[in-house]
């Protein structure tokens, strides 16, 4: 990093829990967003906040706007119950600093109930300078900012308008005036010793071919990470109207490697959470916190937290150590076809680093590339679930069954819990081999991927 406090060893230190820093700690370490800040200045055309629509997934949703007090509440009894919880965080429906009393009172208010968690903010940047100063003060050591575009006339459109100090700016010059102080905030938290994460909405048409000159800009301002994300079009927004597409997920990974091939480290497994998500990412159990079970939450625990996650703490460590993998020179000298083979997997999980979950209850899946001896992961694919139980299996399934082929298409192996006849024979029409297996993800990937070339075979000659 060019410039702030956080590199080397602070730097793992300051994200060994955070599960959206952190690819290891997000199977093991929960976050909670708390949706204290209804209010925007800005208006992304790929965005339609909604508060009230419980099934949809992406950010700027959420079922109930808190005050600050109910926050706190809601924070105190889900970390008694939730013992992994290690990051509070505030991303919205709106902009946090659009709101910054309501969000600053929360984040005192949970600083002083549950002194340890950290502290989060997700920010589209525009009034950043202005709250350098209590973002210190109150130990925000991990900041996000959505910078979706450095060039003026590709923000342009993507940003309907900007509100500042009572002024409404449209086009060119609102763009200007946001990217200019979301740079300028970015290097001020940097040199701060803030971390700071950068997300970017990977737009098709629109900013993909420029994405890479973003990640390479934020990288030198000092951002820790780089998030390129697909496009959700949200309905009733303005790039719905306009019949914008969102991005296929061979674009995204292809992009994605583009943006590391300077040394930006870039996040594969956001899962682009609702602003009122609890629990592991890909694993939303704010359904399960309701106000009656706050109510009934045993007193907090602080000890029995800090064990608790300490022991989380020593998974990561195993973890880390088995994906070192062995002396290259090994991988060198095994000259066997499976050793040469790359293999891409498709997993269905609910979480913990687990293959755990039936194909047809899978609402995503994780991508991974393995070669035998190490496992990388790609990034996350959301899917349509192919079933959600007998009483909800009347839609067109045979549709939802040819989009999760296509989405899948290039990987060689699906690992799940469980599939039916049906879908197991038409994933293998598609090329790809279902693998029913339980247990360790990773092992079991680094173990499919050895014989994926067996597999290839067997299944290829017989058409």
């Amino acid at each position: 990093m060019e410039s702030g406090r956080c590199s080397g060893p602070a730097l793992l230190e300051e994200i060994n829990r955070h599960p959206c820093y952190n690819e290891e700690a997000h199977r093991y370490f929960a976050r909670m967003h708390l949706p204290v800040a209804p209010a925007c200045n800005i208006q992304c055309r790929y965005c339609n906040r909604k508060f009230d629509c419980v099934n949809e997934s992406r950010p700027g949703v959420v079922s109930e706007v808190l005050t600050p007090d109910q926050a706190d509440k809601k924070v105190r009894g889900v970390a008694a119950q939730l013992m992994q919880l290690s990051v509070v965080g505030i991303a919205g429906p709106g902009d946090p600093l659009a709101n910054p009393d309501r969000t600053f009172e929360t984040f005192r208010k949970v600083r002083s109930g549950v002194p340890d968690v950290n502290l989060c903010l997700s920010t589209n940047g525009l009034t950043l300078l202005e709250h350098l100063d209590v973002i210190e003060e109150l130990g925000i050591r991990h900041v996000t900012i959505t910078i979706n575009a450095i060039d003026p006339e590709i923000g342009s459109r993507i940003y309907a308008w900007v509100y500042d100090n009572g002024v409404r700016y449209e086009g060119k010059e609102a763009a200007e005036l946001l990217i200019s102080r979301q740079l300028a905030g970015l290097k001020a938290l940097s040199e701060r010793g803030v971390l700071c994460k950068v997300n970017s909405v990977l737009i098709p048409g629109v900013n993909d071919v420029h994405l890479p000159e973003v990640s390479k800009t934020v990288k030198s301002l000092g951002a820790a990470l780089h998030n390129v994300t697909p496009l959700i079009v949200a309905p009733g927004s303005p790039y719905e109207q306009e019949g914008q597409r969102a991005p296929r997920p061979k674009e995204l990974h292809a992009l994605q490697e583009i943006c590391g091939q300077e040394g930006m480290k870039i996040m594969r497994h956001c899962r682009q959470c609702r602003a009122d998500a609890i629990g592991l990412l890909g694993q939303d159990r704010s359904a399960d916190f309701t106000w009656e079970s706050i109510e009934q939450a045993p007193p907090l625990n602080l000890e029995a937290r800090e064990q608790l996650q300490a022991s989380l703490d020593e998974k990561i460590r195993q973890r880390q150590q088995r994906r070192r993998g062995p002396d290259p020179e090994i991988i060198a000298s095994d000259s066997s076809e499976a050793a040469r083979f790359i293999t891409r997997v498709a997993v269905a999980t609910r979480g913990s680093g687990k293959v755990n979950l039936h194909f047809g209850h899978a609402q995503e899946f994780m991508i991974y590339e393995s070669d035998g001896f190490t496992v990388k992961l790609l990034g996350v694919r959301k899917i349509q679930s192919y079933c959600h139980g007998r009483a909800e299996c009347n839609g067109d399934k045979e549709a939802t069954l040819r989009e999760i082929c296509s989405i899948l298409g290039d990987c060689q192996i699906l690992l799940c819990s469980g599939i039916g006849d049906h879908p197991r024979k038409q994933l293998q029409r598609a090329g790809i081999v279902p693998i029913v297996r339980k247990g360790d993800a990773e092992n079991l990937i680094l173990e499919s991927s050895r014989y994926s070339h067996y597999f290839q075979n067997h299944f290829n000659s017989k058409g």
